[in-house]
């Protein structure tokens, strides 16, 4: 099937074939004929696999459709000089809202509906939090037709009468997992409180969990399931690898790797950010062009960090997961774990930064004694055994003691229990009908 579907406006297509668009992926070809009927969607499917367009094209092509649906209208209340200032209020109301959860995922959703709608007269805007909100406000002045924005600058913007939610005709959730994880749902109960009741709501996502399917009963009618591949899978073109090696010694084998294979462009993550600029300090001693990006650097050094990443003047990027569902660079080949994450989904949606679009890539991840309960973790949603292995000169020490904090298998499962209790991990959602 070619991206010329019958339903899409020919300004769309003309955006399409000049991206080099050619073959719709799985996703697209299920979500955009039922996001342009105006059913409410549970989309999933695994990072890369084009989850933006799948929403943004229906999206765009029905703003277009009103558009000029408005437009011959105002043409006949003219002639009879009725109408003009509500139809002109109408033209200029929000019919699209998009929510993200970080501000690298809101300027990565963003950029594609611009690049969607290049050859139109949409009006796109932008709001996130981090930088100065006066410019978001001139911005919205004149009214928008598609806003992506993430929870709390939107509520910023709502309470300065800068934003009306009154008149939206579609909600869209883009990795509404991530937002349950990072606290959102107190902005998602205000921001629901000011829509109108009937809407199109659509949920994207590369993983669903129990949390996730509770909040679709909530905010969908009669939903239309899409689910491309097997749920909370890895896209299959990433190569995964566990090595096991001794905590201290993780730095001392990535910066072989990255050496020894004459890695060009690497992504790390780590869980804290402390960890994040200690390791970026430390592989910039040991010759690798190092940076870190996390949650408390201003939203202009995370912009020029990803920016001299992409242009390939950082070798490597130390990132924490805010960065996880934000990055989007099509050539990236190599992650690696430097520390297992503690929700296992992150896992899924770590590696796939790279993968994407059906290239090859390779994800490598750092074990330490004590943490095979994490692993087990994400072999449990992946409902995969990943083998693990020792790289000559970094076998790990096995005669040492493991860690107190870990090595008692009661405490993780406790651990495990507190995380599920919080919707924070899913031993079980395999199992789910």
């Amino acid at each position: 099937m070619s991206f010329t579907f019958s339903q899409l406006h020919p300004d769309l297509q003309q955006a399409l074939a000049q991206l080099g668009y050619q073959q719709p992926t799985p996703i697209q070809q299920q979500a955009i004929p039922e996001v342009i009927t105006g059913a409410d969607v549970m989309a999933g499917a695994q990072t890369g696999t084009g989850k933006t367009a799948a929403f943004a094209l229906p999206l765009l092509n029905r703003v277009l459709t009103r558009q000029s649906e408005d437009s011959e209208a105002q043409s006949e209340e003219s002639e009879i000089q009725t109408g003009d200032s509500k139809a002109q209020s109408e033209n200029n109301a929000l019919q699209v809202l998009v929510l993200t959860p970080t501000r690298e995922l809101a300027q990565q959703v963003h950029k594609s509906f611009c690049q969607y709608a290049q050859f139109t007269s949409v009006r796109i805007e932008l709001a996130y939090g981090g930088v100065s909100l006066n410019p978001q406000l001139e911005a919205l002045a004149n009214g928008c037709e598609v806003l992506v924005a993430t929870p709390g600058r939107l509520l910023d913007l709502v309470f300065k009468r800068a934003v009306d939610l009154s008149l939206l005709q579609t909600l869209v959730f883009d990795e509404a997992d991530r937002m349950l994880d990072m606290g959102f749902i107190d902005e998602i109960q205000q921001i629901l409180k000011r829509l109108p009741s009937k809407r199109q709501t659509l949920l994207f996502s590369a993983t669903f969990g129990d949390e996730i399917f509770k909040l679709s009963k909530q905010l969908l009618t009669e939903p239309v399931l899409i689910e491309v591949d097997a749920r909370n899978t890895a896209a299959v073109t990433v190569e995964q690898k566990v090595y096991v090696v001794d905590a201290e010694r993780k730095r001392e084998l990535v910066s072989h790797l990255i050496g020894s294979k004459n890695w060009h462009q690497v992504l790390i993550f780590v869980k804290t950010k402390q960890g994040a600029d200690q390791l970026a300090a430390e592989m910039c001693k040991d010759g690798l062009v190092t940076k870190a990006i996390h949650g408390d650097k201003s939203q202009g050094a995370r912009e020029r960090v990803l920016e001299e990443f992409k242009a390939g003047t950082t070798r490597v990027l130390v990132a924490t997961d805010v960065a996880a569902r934000g990055i989007d660079i099509p050539q990236l080949n190599t992650v690696i774990n430097f520390d297992l994450p503690y929700i296992a989904e992150d896992y899924i949606h770590r590696i796939g930064r790279t993968g994407r679009a059906g290239q090859d890539g390779l994800a490598i991840t750092l074990m330490s004694l004590g943490e095979e309960y994490l692993l087990e973790e994400i072999e449990v949603i992946l409902d995969e055994r990943l083998p693990q292995q020792w790289l000559e000169g970094y076998e790990p020490d096995l005669t040492r003691e493991i860690p107190q904090n870990n090595k008692n298998s009661r405490s993780a499962q406790k651990r495990r229990a507190k995380q599920r209790a919080h919707g924070k991990s899913s031993g079980n959602r395999r199992r789910r009908k």
